[in-house]
């Protein structure tokens, strides 16, 4: 198992920014919400019981800098004790740094990414066909839909093109069409941190990570931060039927998210995240390394537009959501043999990456090998009644 360290959590400003988390408090047998600062992690669960309680400020990261909270610790020993090979007990680790927010995510922003999926359909879960496909689907549609607005005329007339030739599909729809895909990814509470194991289904054999920003929404609306998130995805199960889209996205431990949500500042924006560039590197233990980026410069979609999309006078959320933007990442190189393009093995390292939100780090294992995801809404309400912080 990796170590885990401050800097490998940290962004490359360090501790100038708004950092908040939430931490695993054994003398509490709870979670407390955290604020990470260059003297130390304190605990502010007093001030706000619930990270989205502070994302429902006016102004979030104003009213953290207002409130001091109890010191538990420093970083370094925290991100020290989190991974679950190593972890003492008695002692605090992090966890995802989100709670009450509902879990959502928008598929298919990038052309790539909309691409692969077209290609996902057409292969039926069947990675050793995926090469062929590839070929041909870029053949009849091209590879760069970067210019092309979704919704527009000129997507419009590509739309009918494209079902004359036979090559029009549901992903496309979403793809270049007026409506974004965004579905419920996890259940409230669920989500991974940094430094813990991230879940596949054990029947699943072909797969991949999806490094992606996340987005940190108010119940108004308001896009208050981001961190980083990996929406692990199964592309032969979904590939299958899209029909599958919930056992393909939610399985336990299947959302990570972190390693900390940075609030927007002073020093930092939703233009920020706008032309953010996130990488990726998975390294298994057979010596594969993989590597790719995702730049959020290319989304198809504005995330204001994505957003939009998500909340507003049909579709409410009481305690704001997360909203992961998609990725433009689609791994096809080839893993073990010629054609058969990348998945995911036992004890591969992901590290998902931005200068400006830190590291999210995570080994993957088979989702019933994670720790059960066993603290739940009505656990953690009888833990802050308990501790009469609500």
């Amino acid at each position: 198992m990796f170590t885990l360290t401050a800097k490998s959590i940290l962004p490359d400003d360090g501790t100038s920014g708004t950092l908040i988390g939430r931490a695993w408090l054994p003398r509490l047998n709870g979670p407390a919400v955290i604020a990470v600062r260059g003297d130390g992690v304190f605990d502010v669960t007093a001030g706000f019981a619930t990270v989205s309680a502070l994302c429902e400020e006016e102004d979030p990261a104003a009213a953290l800098r207002a409130f001091k909270g109890e010191r538990i610790g420093d970083l370094e020993s925290l991100a020290a004790n989190t991974p679950p090979d190593r972890r003492d007990r008695e002692k605090p680790w992090l966890l995802a740094p989100l709670d009450l927010q509902v879990l959502k995510a928008a598929g298919v922003t990038f052309a790539v990414s909309m691409l692969e999926r077209v290609i996902e359909e057409r292969a039926r879960g069947n990675p050793a066909s995926a090469d062929a496909i590839r070929k041909e689907v870029v053949r009849l549609v091209g590879d760069d839909f970067s210019k092309l607005e979704p919704g527009s005329a000129e997507a419009i007339r590509l739309k009918q093109v494209l079902i004359e030739q036979n090559a029009w599909s549901q992903y496309l729809e979403v793809g270049i069409g007026p409506d974004a895909e965004v579905f419920t990814k996890a259940p409230v509470l669920s989500s991974v941190g940094t430094g813990m194991d991230a879940g596949l289904h054990p029947k699943s054999t072909w797969n991949n990570p999806e490094p992606e920003v996340v987005l940190a929404v108010s119940s108004r609306g308001n896009i208050v931060g981001a961190a980083l998130g990996n929406d692990v995805n199964l592309r032969d199960f979904e590939g299958r039927s899209a029909l599958l889209l919930s056992k393909a996205k939610d399985n336990n431990a299947s959302c990570a998210i972190g390693p900390l949500l940075r609030l927007f500042d002073q020093t930092f924006s939703l233009d920020d995240v706008r032309g953010m560039d996130v990488g990726l590197t998975v390294k298994g233990a057979d010596g594969f390394i993989l590597e790719g980026h995702s730049s959020i410069s290319k989304i198809s979609r504005d995330p204001t537009d994505l957003v939009a999309q998500t909340i507003g006078p049909v579709h409410q959320y009481p305690d704001g959501f997360a909203l992961f933007l998609g990725t433009m990442f689609a791994p096809v190189k080839d893993r073990d043999a010629p054609g058969q393009g990348f998945t995911h093995k036992r004890d591969d390292i992901v590290t998902i990456a931005a200068p400006q939100l830190g590291k999210l780090i995570n080994r993957m294992r088979n989702s019933d090998e994670c720790e059960p995801w066993t603290f739940g809404i009505s656990a953690l309400m009888r833990n802050l009644a308990k501790r009469k912080v609500l």
